[in-house]
């Protein structure tokens, strides 16, 4: 399984994991594969603890961060937003409808520490989005020996792409149109990820199938990866066949043994079909694919407020976001029917918990009877 991006990156197999979760990013890295870490709801001091760790775990075996670096936001022209004026933008009509929610489905407000602990993160939802936000962690991050920066929402800047280069960091960018592929190659990136919208979190419109074989036409020779319903073998395969020469996951990670996922949510994965999902602004302000539930329907319905762009829902929904994780594990309540996460389409074959080591084999070992299949056919 050796590309141009395996070959980049220092690793055995081009499968590409991103993860909030450390330790599946360890355990990717140390099966062979290549492990992201999502820092984009990190703060410096977890940020610098995590990668301390990862480091330690894996032995100097390459690994990447991913961010969050959009070029449209709510407080862009001010270079970000601080708590305060955050809070000051939350519309009356938008919090009376989230407390509506939380209300009829009875779910339990916190404690007053853990309000308090809330109320003063950093957005109001921990999302860094801002250059005032992600500048830290970027230093940070440089500060240890990553292989790979992404940015997972926008161009990344110039001068980010001029710094990964003089550490010798790989830049790359994922894409949802061949526009934004095309940004990204004239930008400088390394690696363009063509995301379909099978994909979970923010996704665009156009199916894996059809973006993967545009883009790389596209972007050539800029190595393209492919990303969105891929979770297997089988699927790794027809990503190269549709002229990738790396993939990228993400979905597949989440109900692994390692992963952190609230068993809640773990449960409802596992009990998922592939037509469970839905793109919402329910939870950033900007098209995402999650699991449906009681929470996106009713974001949905007739009578909701519109959702408010980034970071401003997530602000807004952080503390309820809370809430219902810390009751749903209540079986039948409320907070149980409004729990969920983001994932994509490929959550209907996620039916077992395996380790994180034996997904990535399992897809090597797919891949490779594949590849005989093909060549059985082939003669004939």
């Amino acid at each position: 399984m050796q590309t141009r991006v395996s070959e980049m990156l220092g690793v055995e197999f081009p499968i590409l994991a991103f993860s909030h979760c450390r330790d599946v990013v360890a355990a990717v890295t140390n099966a062979g594969a290549f492990g992201v870490l999502g820092a984009v709801a990190h703060s410096p001091e977890q940020l610098e603890i995590d990668l301390k760790w990862i480091e330690e775990e894996t032995h100097g075996k390459p690994y990447g961060v991913d961010l969050l670096l959009p070029p449209k936001y709510v407080g862009a022209d001010e270079g970000g937003l601080d708590r305060e004026t955050i809070t000051q933008l939350l519309p009356a009509a938008q919090q009376e409808f989230v407390d509506d929610i939380l209300a009829r489905y009875q779910v339990p407000e916190l404690d007053d520490d853990t309000q308090r602990i809330v109320r003063g993160g950093v957005g109001m939802g921990g999302i860094r989005v801002s250059p005032k936000g992600y500048e830290p962690l970027l230093d940070v991050s440089f500060a240890h020996n990553i292989r790979l920066i992404a940015s997972a929402l926008g161009p990344p800047p110039p001068d980010l792409v001029e710094r990964a280069h003089a550490s010798d960091v790989v830049v790359a960018a994922l894409a949802g149109t061949r526009v934004h592929a095309e940004r990204h190659n004239a930008a400088g990136v390394d690696l363009i990820v063509a995301q379909g919208t099978e994909a979970g979190g923010h996704t665009g419109e156009i199916s894996t199938m059809v973006l993967v074989p545009e883009i790389v036409k596209a972007v050539s020779p800029t190595p393209v990866l492919a990303a969105g319903g891929i979770g297997s073998g089988r699927q790794v395969a027809a990503a190269f066949a549709l002229g990738a020469e790396g993939v990228w996951c993400g979905s597949i990670w989440l109900t692994t043994q390692e992963a952190e996922t609230h068993p809640v949510v773990k449960e409802k994965f596992l009990a998922a079909t592939s037509k469970d999902t839905v793109r919402s602004r329910s939870l950033t302000g900007k098209p995402a694919r999650m699991l449906r539930s009681a929470w996106t329907d009713e974001w949905e319905s007739a009578d909701a407020p519109p959702t408010l762009g980034m970071p401003l829902q997530s602000a807004l929904v952080a503390e309820a976001q809370l809430r219902i994780n810390r009751s749903s594990n209540t079986k039948g309540s409320g907070a149980e029917n409004l729990a969920n996460y983001f994932v994509g389409q490929v959550v209907g074959q996620m039916d077992k918990v395996k380790p994180a080591r034996q997904v990535v084999l399992d897809m090597v070992t797919e891949y490779a009877d594949v590849l005989d299949e093909f060549a059985k056919q082939a003669s004939g």
